[in-house]
């Protein structure tokens, strides 16, 4: 704690506020060449993506890596299913025939296609034999076979009008990317472009001018765009992705907006207060820009989690995430000061009637104090009966929390993503009926020295009937020779279809049963088993490994950050343990709508019965670095408030109230930001939307209004309490209370002029 008369000011935050107020035009042109070049050299350089190769471990990767050495490039596959309607037709009758030529026909006719196999020469006929495949490869490249497929489904349409007794269909990877990006391409756009209006919309009402509502999300999107240019420049060293860039949005925006309100609010408080404009911004520098920096580095570390999992995807979106965080923090406490002394009061420019503190009707009804009258009245009933107050809100949230014990995950197949809203959603579970795994077969990836060698031969028409013979597969097995590469592909529908438990099984049984037995006796065979059900056991495989460590990295370091920068063990212990119950309960939630499907059709969902794989751990990352956020923002105040004289409990009242006001704002940006998300279309989406959106409300009103007051007002002088042995632990505290700063000396920079603010 620095004394009264010491001029300087101890803190990061505080130095860094200082000197970026009294060089104002210097940290605004040093921030604004900082976004330009990074935006500039970001584009130069380009973005490097994840490669399908490196999304993996396991058999996974040694099979795309089999394909990418071989330089095999897989066409996008594409199947028309002829069916008969009503049961009448066979496909041996001339109908079913004429019909199944026609189709061969016309999809020959587009020149987009190759390789039309009959479903007569490849067996692709039902057992009940009402149905049959017409199965052909696209042109080019598969990743962009989408947006070629239009003629060959206009094609099959126009055969299926002349058949009406059959349902003609086609699916496959590309009528499934044209599909999918009709129906929701926009989607994701719509929403990354509506969170800046809904953030901007929600600090008008805030702060009541329309300059000061304008700053947090400037800088919020100047920092993302940093970023944004930051990744290209990184991604040369770990790549990067879509997904990665839609978190590090959302991310950004949201602890972008939240630091500059935290720093914003305290201003303004301090000016209501009636400090001078110099003292005001020398007190928000040194309480508010240190609880920003204390957050920034507690969130960065639980972003860094991320990068334990192994997992190409999520090491991407852990690394956007902590830049965009450390981007937003760096700026909160250099450019935003420059910004509010370069304004000074123009910053409350563009009043709004009413919604501005200083409006008479808002005074009138007593708004106006920067105190909120409504957890001023919770407060009252929780710091009177704290015991009761813990065991009502704890057993609330231990509720809300019991049904993620009986949590499920897995990859959401294409039914559970997308519903029956698509056609092309029932023509697949129509196929998987008459074809069990036809949509999504395994693909065993065979390298051999010489792929047409007599032993080799033989061994894959031995796997071919034992997959059948086993029970793992109904057939019929396709094989594709690559002679030159002496790689096979043979793809074997699974016993199980859709149903990824049975798909399983049955990828198992493949695995160790079948492959030992035919392809594993030929010596020096690779033959990896990769596809759809392949991919999401192999995920499942190496999240379920990975969450241990991340859980444990992210806990520990917030640990040690919190008792280095509170020096308190009492605040670290109690902080670690609130956010795990925050996170609990939207575990909760999310199982209890979207497995249990429990008020699933208010979100326009449906009990999918199955969370994302990849959801319960980025949740828990996101949602203990944002929490945080909060925390540290409250408990700072409180202790501020402590150390000014104040008994725990009145300090413990301080806090939560005058922060009340700020922790609600950023928390209604936040749930209103990631409520959009809840609107998509798609499950996985509406999941982490949903689960995001309802752990920051959970945190925001019963965590910080109810627990935390009611934990510490039980603790008393405890919340304290440091051991003797951890007392030579480096002091991060770098505490200054608003007297120490308001009555120091001005301050004077390093060659001895006075400072300007």
């Amino acid at each position: 704690m620095g004394k009264s008369g010491d001029s300087r000011v101890r803190g990061i935050a505080a130095r860094a506020g200082g000197w970026s107020a009294r060089h104002r035009w210097s940290a605004v042109g040093i921030w604004v060449l900082f976004v330009v070049l990074a935006v500039g050299l970001g584009s130069a350089a380009g973005r490097v993506d994840v490669k399908d190769s490196d999304q993996l471990k396991g058999e996974t990767h040694t099979a795309a890596k089999i394909i990418e050495d071989a330089g095999i490039e897989e066409p996008a596959s594409e199947t028309v299913l002829v069916q008969a309607k009503d049961g009448g037709l066979k496909a041996t009758d001339a109908e079913f025939r004429q019909a199944v030529e026609a189709v061969m026909k016309a999809v020959e006719a587009t020149g987009e296609v190759s390789d039309v196999t009959s479903p007569y020469d490849a067996q692709t006929i039902s057992k009940d034999g009402r149905s049959a495949l017409v199965q052909f490869d696209m042109r080019g490249a598969s990743d962009t076979a989408g947006e070629r497929v239009e003629p060959v489904l206009e094609a099959v349409e126009g055969v299926q009008k002349e058949h009406g007794s059959l349902r003609i269909e086609e699916i496959g990877g590309a009528s499934m990317m044209k599909t999918f990006d009709d129906a929701f391409g926009d989607d994701f756009q719509k929403a990354e472009y509506s969170a800046v209006p809904v953030a901007l919309g929600i600090l008008l009402i805030a702060f009541g001018a329309v300059v000061a509502a304008l700053l947090p999300v400037l800088l919020a999107v100047s920092a993302i765009m940093a970023t944004m240019g930051l990744m290209g420049l990184v991604s040369h060293v770990m790549p990067m992705s879509d997904t990665a860039n839609s978190v590090m949005l959302l991310v950004g925006l949201a602890v972008g907006v939240d630091y500059c309100l935290f720093y914003l609010r305290r201003e303004r408080e301090e000016r209501a207060a009636g400090r001078d404009a110099q003292t005001a911004l020398r007190i928000a520098a040194a309480t508010s820009g240190r609880a920003i920096v204390v957050s920034g580095v507690t969130v960065c570390v639980a972003m860094a989690g991320m990068l334990f999992t192994g997992l190409a995807e999520f090491e991407a979106m852990g690394l956007a995430s902590l830049m965009v965080v450390a981007v937003a923090m760096v700026g909160s406490v250099t450019v935003l000061p420059a910004l509010l002394s370069l304004l000074g009061g123009r910053v409350e420019k563009g009043k709004i009637p009413y919604l501005h503190p200083e409006s008479k009707l808002r005074r009138k009804r007593g708004r106006g104090t920067g105190e909120s009258r409504f957890w001023t009245a919770v407060l009252k009933g929780v710091l009177a009966r704290p015991v009761i107050s813990v065991v009502v809100a704890a057993g609330a949230l231990l509720a809300i929390a019991a049904p993620a014990l009986g949590m499920k995950t897995q990859q959401l197949t294409l039914d559970q993503e997308f519903g029956d809203s698509l056609p092309i959603v029932q023509t697949y579970n129509r196929l998987n009926e008459a074809f069990p795994g036809g949509s999504e077969p395994a693909e065993v990836v065979v390298k051999a020295k010489d792929i047409n060698a007599p032993e080799v031969k033989s061994a894959l028409a031995d796997f071919r009937e034992r997959a059948v013979s086993s029970g793992a597969s109904q057939g019929p097995v396709e094989i594709k020779l690559h002679d030159q590469q002496n790689v096979a592909f043979v793809y074997v529908p699974l016993v199980g279809g859709s149903d990824l438990d049975k798909a399983g099984a049955s990828l198992d049984k493949l695995r160790d049963e079948v492959r030992p037995a035919t392809l594993g006796k030929v010596a020096g065979l690779d033959a990896p088993i990769t596809g759809q059900v392949a991919g999401s056991k192999d995920f499942n495989d190496q999240l379920g490994g990975a969450v241990v460590p991340v859980f444990a990295f992210v806990v520990v370091f917030a640990f040690v950050l919190m008792l280095l920068s509170f020096r308190s063990l009492t605040i670290a212990i109690t902080s670690i343990v609130l956010n795990l119950l925050s996170v609990g309960a939207a575990y909760g939630i999310l199982v209890g709508v979207f497995q249990h499907g429990w008020g699933a059709s208010l979100v326009g969902a449906e009990g999918v019965g199955a969370i994302v794989t990849w959801l319960p751990l980025f949740l828990f990352v996101i949602l203990f670095g944002l929490s945080m956020d909060y925390h540290v923002f409250v408990v700072s105040r409180i202790r501020e408030a402590r150390l000014r004289g104040r008994t725990t409990k009145d300090a413990i009242t301080h806090g939560v109230v005058t922060t009340a006001g700020v922790v609600t704002s950023a928390a209604v940006i936040m749930v209103a930001v990631f409520a959009i998300f809840g609107t998509l279309t798609m499950q996985s989406m509406k999941q982490m939307g949903v689960g995001l959106a309802a752990a920051v409300l959970i945190d925001a009103t019963i965590i910080r209004g109810v627990l935390l007051p009611a934990v510490m007002a039980l603790l008393g002088e405890g919340n304290w309490y440091l051991p003797k042995w951890l007392h030579r632990l480096p002091d991060l505290t770098h505490d200054e209370s608003p007297e120490a700063v308001a009555v120091a000396p001005a301050a004077r920079d390093d060659e001895g002029e006075p400072v300007r603010v």
